[in-house]
Parts: structure tokens; C-alpha cells; sequence
């Protein structure tokens, strides 16, 4: 498609893409950075005098689809668009029930895993989107797509299987116990599985909608806040859960950050994808996994073994190379690459 020229005079100067350009970066990176460490702290450190451990997963989604919801009405409301469903309620509630699965699954594989095993083995997303692509969309995908996935699988399944053996002890520095593989790379599966179930089927239920971003946000946040209340209350968590933050002021602290960075790094990702396109969003998210590892092997004393490193380059490498891989590819027109942006949100809500 050709280029199109200001109707207003000369195009920006350069340095107008650079700041815009920093900001995403440095929004990005500073949310899901922050996201990540306090997801590890709250699932693995202890808090108080009596060194108690968080064990209310379902309680943190619960408070970030809260404040996820409570931001997207006002959004909505701020800029005067409709605050009523485009499409079927149960539609919204469908992908929010997949999405809750995913985030727990997450959430909970962190009390058997270190961050550095389940941010690598997120990488491997794209081995079930392929393949639940290809039962629901009936999606071909050409053969360096399939190339690329073995190479992750390779790669994340060499950082699993050969721990440092300083990670082989008991206990952990902070008492919890070690990593539990089985139990652990289970919940990692299920996380994958739901995860790429969730982006292939909300692609699916909301076809031939002309749905704005924040209405997508708002009903399929509000939906998962209604079902993890729910979930709390039936599993009588819900007060135990409350009393645990009551009691514990810098985990409430915590919670309260997770969920603020959780929000505003969706502002941050709806800026980069509409301002610089899906690819520039991908490299930055790759970027991100690999800060966010090495981030958390120096403030949880994580160490890595040889093949942990190699398994890690495997990874990285083949993410990078199909990022510019896409540079191949015809540009998406405006109106696809808004809706790979209200996917990528709604599936990417922590």
C-alpha cells in the first residue's frame, strides 16, 4: 500500500518517533517488568513474622480484573462511547472463563517453578495457538512456522530439564520448597493450552463485530470478575484471602501494585500496536521476557547451568528471528492491525 502523505504539511521530524518510540519501550517494559517481579515475590516470598505464604490465586485475578474493569468503563465512559455489549454477553463470558484458567494456572505454577522456567516456557505459546488454530480456524501455516516452534520447544524443554544444581536443595532461600517439575511444567501446560485456546477462540466468538477496544476490555474483565468471585466463594476463600492481606500490610501493598502495573501496561500495548504496529509490540515483548529473567535470577537468586543458558539462546533466537521474519510479510491495513490489537489485549491481560 502506498504511503500517504500530511494533509496538514511535512512529515514529523524524527525525533518525534523517537520520544513516542521511548515512551512505549519504557512503558512496557517498566509495567510487565514490575508485573513480573511481584507475581514472583507475592507466590514465593513470605511475609510477616511468621513467614506466611500467599496462596490465593484466584483472589489475584480477582483484584486485577477489578481494577482492569473499573479503568476500561471509565475509558469508555470518558470518551463518550457505549457502554452497552456489542456482542452476546455469554460470549464475553466464555473467553473470560478460559482466561481465568489461563491466569491461574500462571499464578499457580509459581509456587513449583522459578519465574525463569515459566517466562521461557511462555515463549512456547505459539505451539498451541498453531495447533488450535489449525482445529478451530482452520488455519496452514507454512513450514519455518513449524521450523520455529520445534526450535522453541527444544529450546525451553533443554532450560527445564537441566536445572543448576543449586535449584536441586529442598528448599529455596526464602524456605519454600523446590522446584516440583512434574506438578509444575503441568500447570505451565495448562497455562499454554488455555492461553492459546483463549486468543484462537475470542478470535472466533468476535468475528464480524465492530467492536471498540475498551468495550471488548470492559465485559470480558467484568465477566472474569463475577466468575473468580464466585470461584472464591465456593471454595470459602474469599475471607481467608482478606484477612491474609489485612494482616499483612506490604502484601495488600503488592496486590495493590500488581494490579495498577497489570492495567497500565494494556495502555502501554494498545499505544505501541497502534503507534508502531504488531511487529515493533513483538520484539519489545520478547525483549521483555529475556529483562524480566534476568531480573529475577539477580533478585531471587536464581542461578542458571550451562545448558539453561543454551536452552535460553535457542529460545530467544528463534523468537527474534520470526519477529523479523515478519518483515517479509505484506503491512496490515489500519483496521487489521486495531483488531490484532484488541486481541492481543484481551488474551495478554495478566
Amino acid at each position: 500500500m502506498a504511503e500517504t502523505t500530511s494533509l496538514h504539511g511535512p512529515p514529523r521530524e524524527p525525533s518525534s518517533k523517537l520520544w513516542k518510540g521511548l515512551f512505549a519501550v519504557t512503558g512496557i517494559m517498566t509495567t510487565l517488568v514490575t508485573y513480573g517481579v511481584l507475581q514472583e515475590k507475592i507466590m514465593r516470598v513470605p511475609y510477616g513474622e511468621d513467614h506466611a505464604f500467599f496462596k490465593y490465586s484466584l483472589f489475584l485475578v480477582f483484584c486485577n480484573r477489578i481494577m482492569t474493569s473499573a479503568v476500561s468503563a471509565g475509558a469508555l465512559i470518558s470518551s463518550k462511547k457505549d457502554l452497552n455489549p456489542v456482542a452476546p454477553i455469554y460470549k464475553y463470558g466464555l473467553v473470560s472463563v478460559t482466561n481465568i484458567l489461563t491466569t491461574t494456572c500462571q499464578y499457580e505454577a509459581l509456587k513449583y517453578v522459578s519465574f525463569p522456567v515459566q517466562t521461557l516456557a511462555k515463549c512456547a505459546k505459539m505451539i498451541p495457538v498453531m495447533i488450535w488454530g489449525t482445529i478451530i480456524m482452520q488455519k496452514k501455516y507454512k513450514g519455518r512456522d513449524y521450523l520455529l516452534a520445534f526450535l522453541v520447544t527444544v529450546g525451553c524443554s533443554i532450560f527445564i530439564l537441566y536445572p543448576a544444581g543449586s535449584d536441586l536443595g529442598p528448599n529455596d532461600a526464602f524456605g519454600r520448597a523446590r522446584e516440583n517439575t512434574i506438578w509444575g511444567v503441568s500447570l505451565m501446560i495448562g497455562y499454554l493450552g488455555f492461553d492459546g485456546f483463549t486468543s484462537t477462540f475470542q478470535d472466533k466468538l468476535f468475528k464480524g463485530y465492530d467492536m471498540e477496544i475498551h468495550n471488548q476490555i470492559f465485559y470480558t474483565t467484568f465477566c472474569s470478575c463475577v466468575l473468580s468471585l464466585t470461584g472464591l466463594i465456593l471454595q470459602a476463600q474469599l475471607l481467608p484471602a482478606i484477612q491474609f492481606v489485612a494482616s499483612h500490610n506490604d502484601c495488600f501493598f503488592d496486590i495493590a501494585l500488581l494490579s495498577t502495573v497489570a492495567t497500565a501496561s494494556q495502555f502501554f500495548i494498545s499505544y505501541t500496536i497502534r503507534t508502531f504496529g504488531a511487529l515493533t509490540f513483538a520484539t519489545i515483548m520478547t525483549t521483555r521476557q529475556l529483562v524480566s529473567i534476568m531480573l529475577s535470577c539477580v533478585w531471587f537468586h536464581h542461578q542458571l547451568s550451562l545448558e539453561q543458558c543454551i536452552g535460553a539462546v535457542i529460545v530467544f533466537g528463534s523468537l527474534y528471528a520470526k519477529t523479523f521474519m515478519r518483515n517479509a510479510t505484506p503491512k496490515l491495513s489500519p483496521s487489521d492491525n486495531e483488531q490484532n490489537g484488541a486481541s492481543s489485549l484481551v488474551k495478554g491481560i495478566p
